[in-house]
């Protein structure tokens, strides 16, 4: 009986002690669950989420450029493409390899593949593929367990409706190089663009905009199982230019075939109406990646289509630099309206003779009928009579080889030599130096935008600077009315003998451009023909008069005309350039006629209110033809769909 409660006893105690030992056992995991699952549960959640929830950035939308009736110029255009997260797939070079087999690449795009995997941080996405079609689409989608870290999303390229017709004034746009993608992460991102030329360039940052993220739960395998959150980020800013789209189109169709630009200022504010440019290119063509065979093609060809000739061409003016000489020779006192010298035909210094045009004998005339005649001795003696420091003066003050500070890239100021110059480069400057920089030959060089600022001023009498950006989102820049430019320190009267030179250049028949006049009852224009040697004539040539249309094309001369309307209260200027078009009369004033035509009848500076929410105001029409259709905003993916790119496109 003592033994049976002796082994109760020590049962009783082993009992207890294990119980003891379970209740701390069992304590410490409650109090250790507690403390993960109660106390520290925000540490863990979190820690939790970031192994199964990734983040990466998205590039935003970019900005639309439309004409100044809201018409869209630059818009986007949407596709699919697909991405690669590195930091998602445990074994990067297999899912490539695997990606590889479904999915052309050339060697350029592994390449490029291989830097960008190298350069980018874990949330920036690496882009393998852009403009999948339907078959690389099946294929991803069969195969998306051996795919981890692989995306598929609707990406946006940039479309150009008017395609070349505006290339050189919009611009382009093209993906940035490994050095700016490296200075900014933000430009990594699959889909960002930067601007390379025209309004893309100037306002790049602007229609940039800011980046957005998408977030996206994966499973253990790297495989997306579902979007948590997305934020598209901050579309850029929508920028309205003064270009009038359907001016722009006439300018394109009267420059035709040939090498050369024409641009129209509104010439009150100094808006541009239209700048064109021949030849041109597809702006397209860079958002993709310009093929080889037509680089080289646009390489070889002597009229230089990627040149922006209306900022960038710089021509000697011919005779459209003589009313800048005769406004020099007013101001300096050594002519006035009733000042007459005598053309024999020719103007004889040393041992040299400089001839009129085809060896004309204009006999004793005034300015206005120099201007009428274009006669090229009498502005022979102006310019000996000025000097070229005054003349350089006045083309300073008209817009001429200076900066003009024109919101646009690559914008050549020009040059109109002095004294100063000459010196500087090693150059004696001697009389005959002078004489023809009195015809704009000689050093003269100078841009169709600075022509047209040139007649611009003259027909206002304001210092107007050409500029083409109207609004940045919704405001409206400087230069927008003609009391932000200041009155011209030029003398009234000075002004008044050329304007009526420059009315009887049109208007009268013998007047060098009366066939180009206007035919608006009411309206007239004034203007001056300009023809610009490029050949420098042997004097066997000029012993036999020869004929320069028989000459080659690069050694013919270049073709000017510059022209404000209405001539009582100038509204519009136009400047052509004809490349090696011969004479002025014939081939660029009929381009300006008609553009002042359209501005004159449509007035486009009179009626440039687009309407809220980036509406078409008042649409223009082409005189002969409709304009091309403008595409909305972004041309959404639709149900295999063929692009007018020749991209075949999905159902999101």
């Amino acid at each position: 009986m003592k033994r049976d409660n002796k082994d109760r006893a020590g049962f009783t105690r082993r009992a207890a002690f294990i119980g003891v030992v379970q209740l701390g056992v069992f304590g410490a995991i409650g109090a250790k669950l507690y403390k993960l699952q109660v106390a520290q549960h925000s540490k863990y959640a979190m820690l939790a989420q970031a192994n199964s929830i990734s983040e990466r950035l998205v590039a935003p939308e970019r900005g639309l450029i439309r004409d100044r009736f809201g018409v869209v110029l630059a818009g986007n255009q949407q596709h699919w493409r697909a991405l690669f997260m590195q930091a998602l797939a445990p074994e990067p070079a297999a899912v490539l390899d695997n990606f590889a087999r479904l999915v052309n690449f050339s060697d350029a795009e592994r390449a490029r593949i291989a830097a960008d995997l190298g350069d980018r941080p874990g949330y920036i996405p690496v882009l393998l593929k852009d403009y999948l079609d339907w078959p690389d689409m099946a294929a991803i989608e069969v195969n998306t367990p051996d795919l981890p870290g692989v995306i598929v999303e609707v990406g946006s390229s940039r479309v150009y409706p008017y395609g070349p017709a505006l290339a050189h004034a919009v611009g382009y746009v093209a993906r940035p190089n490994q050095r700016e993608a490296k200075a900014d992460t933000v430009l990594a991102l699959p889909g960002m663009r930067i601007g390379r030329t025209g309004v893309e360039a100037a306002q790049d940052l602007a229609l940039r905009g800011s980046p957005g993220f998408v977030q996206t739960e994966t499973n253990v395998h790297g495989e997306i199982v579902r979007q948590v959150a997305h934020d598209p980020g901050t579309p850029g800013q929508d920028v309205t230019l003064t270009i009038d789209a359907g001016m722009q189109a006439l300018a394109v169709q009267g420059l035709g075939e040939a090498a050369g630009a024409a641009v129209v200022l509104d010439a009150r504010t100094g808006e541009i109406l239209a700048m064109a440019s021949n030849p041109s290119f597809d702006p397209a063509l860079f958002d993709k990646g310009v093929p080889a065979a037509v680089w080289d093609q646009w390489m070889a060809d002597p009229k230089h289509p990627l040149q922006n000739k209306a900022t960038d061409g710089l021509f000697a003016p011919g005779s459209t630099f003589k009313p800048t000489v005769t406004l020099a020779a007013m101001k300096k006192g050594v002519l006035t309206a009733d000042t007459i010298l005598d053309c024999p035909g020719f103007l004889k210094l040393g041992d040299h003779v400089f001839w009129c045009d085809n060896h004309t004998a204009h006999g004793e005339i005034t300015v206005t009928t120099a201007l009428q005649v274009s006669c090229d001795v009498f502005f022979y003696q102006v310019a000996l009579m000025t000097g070229i420091d005054p003349i350089a003066e006045m083309a300073t003050a008209l817009g001429l080889g200076t900066n003009l500070a024109v919101d646009l890239p690559n914008v050549a100021s020009g040059l109109v030599p002095t004294h100063d110059w000459a010196r500087a480069r090693g150059i004696h400057w001697v009389a005959g130096n002078t004489v023809v920089q009195g015809i704009g030959q000689g050093y003269t060089q100078l841009t169709p935008l600075a022509l047209a600022t040139m007649i611009a001023r003259v027909g206002t009498g304001l210092a107007v600077g050409p500029h083409v950006t109207r609004r940045v989102g919704d405001v409206l820049q400087a230069g927008a009315t003609p009391q932000d430019w200041p009155v011209l320190d030029i003398d009234d009267r000075h002004l008044a003998v050329v304007r009526q030179g420059l009315f009887e250049v049109v208007n009268t028949q013998a007047g060098t451009a009366y066939a180009s006049r206007l035919m608006i009852p009411g309206v007239q224009m004034a203007g001056k023909t300009g023809t610009a040697q490029v050949h420098d004539n042997t004097a066997a040539e000029k012993q036999r008069n020869f004929n320069d249309m028989t000459m080659p094309w690069a050694d013919r001369p270049n073709a000017l005309f510059v022209a404000f309307a209405p001539y009582d209260a100038p509204r519009y200027a136009v400047a052509v350039v004809i490349q090696h078009g011969n004479f002025g009369a014939q081939t660029a004033a009929p381009i300006a006629r008609d553009l002042l035509t359209y501005a004159i009848t449509h007035d486009p500076a009179g009626r440039d209110v687009p309407l809220a929410g980036g509406g078409v105001a008042n649409a223009p029409v082409v005189p002969g033809g409709p304009l091309p259709a403008a595409v909305p905003a972004t041309v959404p993916v639709a149900d295999t769909q063929a692009m007018p790119d020749g991209t075949n496109m999905v159902v999101q």
